[in-house]
């Protein structure tokens, strides 16, 4: 029977550092037809094609073994298909997107042969990469085959307590029933943390009346704090569908011992006060928790709750102690340095003496959040009021360096370009201590040459895409980056190899989430044009010179609205690239005298720009050319953006900006404006450049776009051919 230590160990060298020799079109061809009879579950035929790819595919060996073995499997033949996995290999599990599902696979031909005892050392040596929760019930399935039931029991108590919208779960609630009746009392409860957690994951899931129904039911079950816990999570699901006002009074007829139990009501009860508007009882329950949980998790989130609930109107006298106590008392909490910098931010705004040590302060404490870049940048703006302009020299000069296309990096680098800060000389002491701080490293992508690991997933990836499996290459390409590969090197391809700009977007955005605090000369011009997108570039800059706007702050919006998406439609129902709402589309095309206007017009990137474009001329007349208000009430609409500016006498738009409420729409701004200023680096003053296609691996293999727009093409010419035929 099969080991775990019978796995060839192929040396993991000669499977990164294997070439295209012996490759031809006859290979990939039968690789693909291979794949189609398994998809198609003919699997005779799919074991005779990927047989002959084995010989001619050497590079994609693992998906043809894994592939033969599944087939193998699956046409009742379990020897057959230990024998296809051998030849996998063990070292290629670790190197393969599909390694974790070959371990599987193999357990369970290593069970069907009756040797659980080998399924279990496979499981336990890949325990980390199965999938789950199959990877559990297979594994409860193997110890219960060895008659080692009070494990089998705890592993299938794990798959349906914690996975419970799963068909796994579904098959271990039979095997719980029926490991139950066989052990009676030797059967071992599971813990009720444990059996909590079905609720919550239910909760997690919205899916309140499953959650309200399983907590009802453990409520029955438990003893002690989990008993506790599940009447009130109970009533929580009630809340959390939207039912304040009968859960105000559940919460309140709940009584519990000093536990943490009765911190998560209270913590409840604010939360239905403060959404009935009830602000004494809500401060009532933030009393009572800070003077029986000072130190409850739960206290916290009804801290920043309660401080958010203030902040929406202003009301600095209250959120202010708040946000205090929440990041005096939790140091280490998740939204510590979101509520230091409204305490800081209050500060600023007010000319309070202590502005300047909170800034300081916050960026000591916190100098990876993205909120030291606002920091950095007020502290500078003080610096330049006290006429310290070396220091507002060093302020300006550090984020930069550090947050470069952040918005306030980009307000940085205006100010450094200012003759007064530019002119000034030396290094304060004042400033010294910015050296110190320990901000984040910003690497240099530019020479990093691709790695054995990097190539070996970019020519497997090609490799897929030209045998038709575009999705399987952007999973080998993703697999890559997440565990041996250069992640930017392998974004770049993952987005070459979606020809939509939109897509290829995500893909760097996902796989380069940092890429902000990048200074543009740190990496490729390719990355950059992957993430700052331009199509559609001639119409764009016509629809934007019709209506004088900067074309630049045109392309940051829609990269913020729509990514470039001309199929965009938000849960407001906006569409299309500008994403207007069909009315306002309509307002605007009668306006520009279109002729019959029909919403799907909207789906049209020159009808979208040039309505779009239209659209954001009216709003910035009607804002006085003020961007920054033009694009919040964009975002959040006029009446709360004219709220906002009473609320202070802002000296400068950035105030502003730092004082929008919303989150999202404070991030909105910031992100269109950094947006623009990032294409106008990229692009003013450089012709129209043809689609980036800088290949990093030396291949016959073209790149994937390249295959897939043949392949359209092709198909386009048939098409037509065929159309004249028939006219014929």
């Amino acid at each position: 029977m099969m080991m775990t230590g019978c796995w060839v160990r192929a040396s993991r060298a000669a499977l990164l550092s294997a070439t295209l020799a012996g490759l031809c079109s006859a290979g990939t061809a039968e690789f693909t037809a291979g794949i189609k009879a398994y998809t198609g579950k003919d699997y005779p035929s799919a074991i005779r094609h990927l047989t002959l790819a084995a010989r001619e595919t050497p590079l994609l060996s693992d998906y043809i073994y894994f592939h033969l073995a599944s087939a193998r499997d699956l046409s009742s033949d379990p020897a057959g298909a230990l024998s296809e996995l051998q030849r996998f290999g063990a070292e290629k599990a670790t190197l393969s997107p599909l390694g974790s599902k070959a371990a599987l696979l193999n357990a369970q031909a290593l069970l069907q042969t009756h040797d659980a005892n080998g399924a279990i050392k496979i499981l336990r040596e890949y325990y980390e990469g199965l999938p789950q929760p199959e990877g559990d019930l297979l594994l409860a399935q193997c110890y219960e085959a060895q008659g080692e039931r009070m494990q089998a029991a705890a592993l299938y108590q794990r798959v349906y307590f914690l996975k419970p919208a799963t068909q796994a779960a579904v098959g271990a609630a039979g095997a719980i029933e029926r490991l139950k009746a066989q052990l009676g009392k030797d059967y071992p409860p599971p813990a009720s943390e444990q059996m909590l957690t079905r609720g919550d994951t239910w909760l997690a899931l919205k899916s309140y009346a499953k959650a309200k129904a399983e907590f009802q039911s453990l409520a029955l079950q438990l003893t002690g704090l989990g008993r506790e816990q599940a009447h009130l999570r109970a009533a929580a699901a009630d809340f959390l569908a939207g039912d304040a006002r009968t859960c105000r009074a559940n919460f309140e007829k709940l009584h519990f011992d000093r536990s943490e139990a009765d911190a998560e009501r209270l913590y409840y009860l604010s939360e239905c006060n403060r959404k009935l508007n009830d602000d004494g009882a809500m401060n009532g329950a933030l009393d009572t928790l800070a003077k029986r949980f000072p130190e409850s998790p739960w206290r916290l989130k009804a801290l920043i709750a309660a401080g958010n609930h203030y902040l929406l109107t202003h009301d600095a006298a209250r959120y202010t102690p708040l946000y205090t106590a929440a990041y005096q008392k939790f140091p280490a909490g998740q939204d510590t340095a979101y509520a230091h910098w409204k305490v800081t931010w209050d500060a600023y705004l007010k000319n309070s003496p202590q502005a300047r040590t909170l800034l300081e302060e916050q960026i000591r404490k916190y100098p990876s959040d993205t909120r030291a870049a606002s920091a950095l940048y007020f502290l500078g703006r003080l610096a330049e009021q006290a006429k310290e302009y070396a220091l507002a020299r060093e302020t300006y000069a550090t984020l930069l360096r550090v947050f470069p296309n952040y918005y306030y990096g980009v307000l940085a680098e205006a100010k450094l370009a200012e003759k007064q800060i530019a002119s000034a000389e030396g290094t304060p002491e004042s400033a010294q201590w910015l050296s110190a701080i320990d901000f984040p490293a910003r690497p240099d992508l530019n020479n990093e040459a691709a790695n054995a690991a990097t190539k070996a997933h970019i020519e497997r990836a090609r490799l897929l895409s030209a045998a038709g499996f575009p999705e399987w290459a952007q999973a080998e390409l993703r697999f890559g980056a997440e565990t041996d590969g250069q992640k930017h090197l392998l974004a770049i391809e993952l987005a070459r190899e979606d020809p939509t700009p939109a897509l290829a977007l995500r893909h760097m955005k996902g796989l380069t989430p940092e890429y902000l605090s990048l200074p543009l000369h740190n990496a490729p011009r390719e990355f950059w044009r992957f993430l700052f997108p331009l199509p559609y570039r001639e119409p764009l800059t016509a629809s934007a010179n019709a209506q004088g706007l900067d074309p630049y702050l045109l392309a940051g919006l829609i990269r913020q609205e729509s990514e470039f998406n001309p199929g965009a439609v938000s849960r407001a129902n906006a569409l299309g690239l500008t994403q207007l709402i069909p009315g306002t589309g309509r307002m605007m095309a009668r306006a520009q005298g279109f002729g019959p206007f029909s919403s799907g017009m909207l789906f049209q990137p020159d009808v979208s720009l040039r309505l779009g474009a239209a659209y954001l001329k009216t709003q910035l007349s009607s804002w006085n050319g003020n961007l920054e208000q033009t694009l919040a009430a964009y975002n959040a609409g006029p009446g709360r953006v004219r709220e906002w500016l009473t609320w202070a006498n802002y000296r400068e738009p950035a105030e502003f900006v730092e004082s929008i409420p919303f989150t999202e729409t404070r991030e909105y701004v910031q992100a269109v404006l950094r947006n623009a200023s990032v294409y106008r680096r990229l692009y003013a003053g450089k012709a129209e450049e043809p689609e980036p296609k800088h290949v990093l691996v030396t291949s016959a293999i073209p790149p994937a776009h390249v295959i897939h727009l043949r392949k359209v093409r092709a198909t386009r010419t048939i098409s037509r051919r065929k159309q004249k035929q028939s006219r014929a």
